[in-house]
């Protein structure tokens, strides 16, 4: 079944593009205006939403914010030809998980629809390998029975790992679903969280080890 995308925009050249772009492997609906995207809302929930900022009836900004308020768990990316950093920012801090400018190519949108989607995605059982074991509900990491303290990033980045367990995870895989697809910053952090992981698990009486398989990424072994 394809992923749902709802997509708030005025403009009908715009709304022709997004669904000429995004129907070979989405479920793409546009909506005029706020109005009528609240009124599906209500009854359907998209896997991730597309907001234009400026619209007939409503900011974009106001419509954000209704939405992270009745579903806060689907991600949102603002499309706004205001380039500002003022715009993105607050766009950022009130809720949007993502900020394209037009004009934005189709390779581009397809890409951060995708990104986006998945590191929203969120496992609903629990799974474990060896003598790890993850409570996804209670947000607890158990190694050889012992409950470990870690932080999100070591959650996510373990749980990932286990997830993919004795396959080899990429850096760059890792640094999109973990932190995010527009991530800065030094390579060397990722580093630096593997070898705190890896000390929670010996320290635990963990046997279970990750190994660095160089110029590629990790695998849980």
């Amino acid at each position: 079944m394809k992923q749902k995308i709802f997509v708030i925009e005025d403009d009908p050249a715009l709304q022709e593009l997004y669904t000429y772009s995004l129907e070979n492997e989405f479920n793409c609906r546009c909506f005029g205006e706020g109005r009528s995207f609240f009124d599906s809302l209500s009854h359907e929930k998209p896997d991730i939403v597309l907001l234009d900022i400026m619209l007939p009836d409503d900011d974009g900004f106001s419509v954000l914010e209704k939405i992270k308020t009745k579903t806060p768990d689907v991600p949102v990316i603002l499309v706004s030809a205001k380039d500002s950093e003022i715009s993105k920012v607050k766009g950022l801090n009130m809720g949007a998980d993502d900020y394209i400018t037009k004009p934005f190519s189709v390779l581009e949108l397809v890409a951060r629809v995708k990104a986006n989607i998945r590191k929203s995605f969120k496992p609903t059982e629990n799974f474990s390998f060896k003598d790890i074991k993850i409570d996804v509900a209670k947000h607890q990491i158990f190694v050889n029975e012992n409950p470990i303290q870690t932080t999100l990033k070591e959650f996510n980045l373990l749980s990932l790992l286990c997830k993919n367990a004795e396959k080899v995870v990429a850096r760059e895989k890792i640094f999109v679903d973990v932190w995010g697809n527009n991530y800065i910053g030094e390579t060397r952090t990722l580093d630096i969280h593997i070898k705190e992981i890896r000390k929670k698990i010996s320290a635990a009486g963990g046997t279970t080890e990750i190994k660095t398989i160089r110029g590629v990424g990790y695998i849980l072994v």
